[in-house]
């Protein structure tokens, strides 16, 4: 955040703490009072001044009754709050069942286009490059790596973006990537994304919204020796797996089962699952070509 990002949010947030306390008839001394803090600190927060700590906003926040995230977003419409208010009564099964539910009632879900543009997700090692050239190839579409279009959406490296910008500032640039692929490809794409990618949430449902998602799998072992066939074991923190000792083997296999069981109800979201464990690449991608929608001319003959 920069210093002028700063003085732009002070003020903002010492409104929402007038605001609720207005809203919950406290004084200010009352509000002081409550949650420990002193009256004088209180009228520089509200004021934009005050460089208020998180300790001192989750006081403030008990003593209002309501939690941090109430005080730092926000509030949503009457309409959306009695919404959230039901599917937080919901399970995670319930929760995707809603949301393909809400997408298809209101055509949020970019339906027509969506099951023709393919992404694949997963980690590295399990086979997404190879399978989606040559799925590509079969349905007679281009075939994109997303990490390369978020270069081409930068104008500089994956290395560059990241250290220029930081985490935020590559999602920003992987969000902008993705509708714009989504755009120019309206009537058929074959994609590989980054294995993290199901980590965020606003970025992989943006993904969800726009491409029919696969999540091609393998065992820990199979990412193993697929990634140190290709001498690059990121994000595994082994080394150069030509040099790799036993013990180093050994922790980057455990790394790649943390990784995986931290992602597994992620990357089950997906549409559907193409497991390449102790399977060819042939039949690997014959059974990809069985998960995805038909190509767009063999729908339209059928029909």
């Amino acid at each position: 955040m920069t210093e002028s990002d700063t003085r732009a949010t002070l003020p903002e947030l010492g409104a929402r703490v007038r605001a609720w306390r207005a809203r919950r008839g406290m004084t200010r001394r009352q509000l002081a009072a409550d949650s420990g803090l002193s009256e004088r600190f209180l009228a520089d927060v509200e004021g934009g001044k005050g460089n208020v700590s998180i300790n001192s906003l989750e006081a403030a926040a008990r003593a209002l009754n309501i939690t941090l995230l109430d005080l730092l977003q926000d509030a949503p419409r009457p309409a959306l709050a009695r919404l959230l208010g039901l599917l937080a009564r919901l399970d995670d099964a319930q929760l995707d069942q809603a949301h393909s539910l809400l997408g298809a009632t209101f055509g949020l879900a970019d339906a027509q286009g969506r099951e023709q543009r393919i992404a694949l997700v997963g980690l590295r090692g399990a086979g997404k490059t190879t399978l989606g050239e040559q799925l590509a190839e079969r349905r007679g579409v281009p075939f994109v790596e997303l990490d390369r279009e978020i270069e081409r959406e930068a104008g500089t490296s994956m290395n560059e973006i990241l250290l220029l910008h930081g985490q935020a500032g590559y999602r920003r640039y992987e969000r902008r990537a993705l509708l714009r692929i989504a755009q120019e490809h309206a009537e058929g794409v074959v994609m590989t994304t980054g294995g993290s990618i199901v980590s965020e949430r606003e970025t992989f449902e943006l993904l969800q919204t726009h491409f029919y998602c696969v999540w091609v799998k393998a065992s820990p072992e199979e990412h193993m020796s697929r990634v140190v066939a290709q001498g690059d074991l990121r994000p595994f923190h082994a080394g150069d797996g030509a040099q790799m000792s036993r013990g180093a083997m050994d922790e980057a296999l455990e790394d790649i089962r943390r990784i995986l069981a931290s992602r597994e109800a992620l990357y089950a979201r997906a549409d559907a699952v193409v497991d390449t464990a102790a399977r060819t690449v042939k039949q690997s991608l014959k059974d990809l070509e069985r998960a995805v929608p038909a190509p767009l001319a063999l729908a339209l003959e059928n029909r």
